[in-house]
């Protein structure tokens, strides 16, 4: 399939999203002007350590999508045995092996949420965090909801950039820099200084 002939599948799957904006615990928008790079945004579900955080996804979608399964990563860092806490790769199956066409960037972004509300620590992206939840439940509980504070809390994110801003930063690249490096105030500050 050649590169911009999936166009109008994506065009459709964006519309869907921003039809279903307001009552949907699911967002998208794309980065800048490429219809290929998008993030998302999934609130934790109640009745998990991530209730209260939203989490924002990178999504990389490929030339050949929806016939290869989009490139997926949490951004924001999360506590959970199936993300890594390094890197924020997730592993779940439907973005691997069990892709299909018949699926979607709305399907995907789902199966991450149910993720959220049932680890899977026998098929682990991160091992100490499956470790953790499968022997030290009630300290995986006690760490998972701290990260969500930390990292997913849209309250101390608004705090974190206000704190940029007050530097002399802009708020736009606070944001921005931030966001890329999900939301830990010191890589950011050495990224806006120079440091990396």
């Amino acid at each position: 399939m050649q590169p911009g002939n999936n166009k109008g599948r994506i065009q459709k799957e964006l519309s869907d999203f921003s039809k279903n904006a307001e009552s949907s615990n699911i967002k998208v928008c794309t980065v800048g002007d490429n219809i290929n790079h998008w993030k998302g945004y999934i609130n934790g579900p109640e009745d998990t350590p991530y209730h209260g955080g939203v989490f924002q996804i990178d999504i990389q979608l490929p030339n050949d999508y929806p016939y290869k399964p989009p490139k997926m990563k949490f951004d924001t860092r999360i506590w959970h045995p199936n993300i890594s806490s390094q890197t924020g790769a997730i592993c779940l199956d439907i973005l691997k092996n069990e892709w299909s066409p018949a699926l979607s960037i709305r399907t995907a972004l789902l199966s991450l949420q149910a993720l959220m509300c049932a680890p899977e620590p026998d098929d682990p992206q991160d091992a100490v965090v499956a470790g953790q939840y499968k022997s030290q439940r009630d300290q995986f509980l006690k760490q998972a909801k701290e990260w969500t504070q930390n990292y997913a809390n849209t309250k101390s994110q608004d705090e974190k950039i206000k704190k940029f801003v007050d530097m002399g930063f802009d708020e736009k690249t606070s944001r921005e820099v931030l966001m890329k490096y999900g939301w830990e105030e010191e890589n950011a500050l050495n990224h806006l200084l120079g440091g990396n």
